[in-house]
């Protein structure tokens, strides 16, 4: 079966994604598109859980979500920086799979490390498309690109309805159980503020963010190109 996938998605960490557009994924690989995660980092600066564990989490909620791939590119945890290295190892992936669309957190979040995620996609976007960079391997042009919000809800340009799968988009974050679990007195885990509610503030957010549209759940994104229709 060819490696090349309809929407490719990075995140920083683990978890990323599906914090941000769970459901969405859901929703297209449910009607038969081939969706893929790829994680920057092996998030081993994460106050809980050790890399090994947030990996099996991971393969649990890429089971959940349908995944037709998931790989992670072994960048440092609190050390993404904009490096050629870096920018070539997401250009690479990009080529290898050859999405129409690529997914990237919004460039404006409390995390740094998603702020950084957010500015190397773009650049490997634009690497990606120049026959003469890495000319070794097939330049791949991406019709489109959007951002997706994880801690920080900013205004979207466009909503998607997730309501009919958002159940499945919890169930995958559940999977992340060293993130997210409170923490107890029989466990190693410190407090950290995703397992201080955190899910119940996801759900919040995706209900607040389909308010406006009268919609139950809904996830939010941004383009920076502009829409082109034939008709309205």
């Amino acid at each position: 079966m060819s490696e090349r996938l309809d929407i490719l998605i990075f995140g920083a960490h683990p978890d990323d994604a599906e914090i941000g557009m769970g459901g969405t994924i859901c929703k297209h690989t449910s009607a038969g598109s081939r969706v893929g995660i790829c994680d920057l980092t092996y998030a081993e600066m994460s106050s809980n859980g050790t890399v090994e564990l947030r990996q099996m989490e991971a393969a649990a909620a890429s089971q959940t979500l349908r995944l037709a791939v998931r790989s992670n590119l072994g960048l440092p945890d609190r050390g993404l920086y904009m490096t050629p290295e870096a920018i070539k190892k997401i250009v690479l992936e990009i080529r290898k799979y050859k999405p129409r669309a690529v997914f990237a957190p919004y460039w404006e979040d409390r995390h740094p490390d998603h702020i950084a995620c957010s500015k190397l996609v773009q650049e490997a976007l634009f690497n990606a498309k120049l026959r003469r960079y890495e000319p070794d391997t097939e330049a791949h042009n991406v019709e489109q690109s959007y951002y997706y919000f994880i801690n920080d809800v900013y205004e979207p340009d466009l909503l998607v309805d997730v309501t009919e799968v958002h159940a499945k988009k919890m169930q995958a974050l559940q999977a992340y159980r060293t993130q997210f679990e409170a923490a107890g007195a029989n466990n190693d885990f410190v407090n950290t503020p995703l397992n201080q509610g955190y899910l119940s503030r996801v759900e919040a957010k995706d209900r607040m963010l389909g308010q406006k549209r009268m919609i139950s759940y809904a996830e939010g994104f941004v383009s920076k190109l502009p829409y082109v229709i034939d008709l309205f």
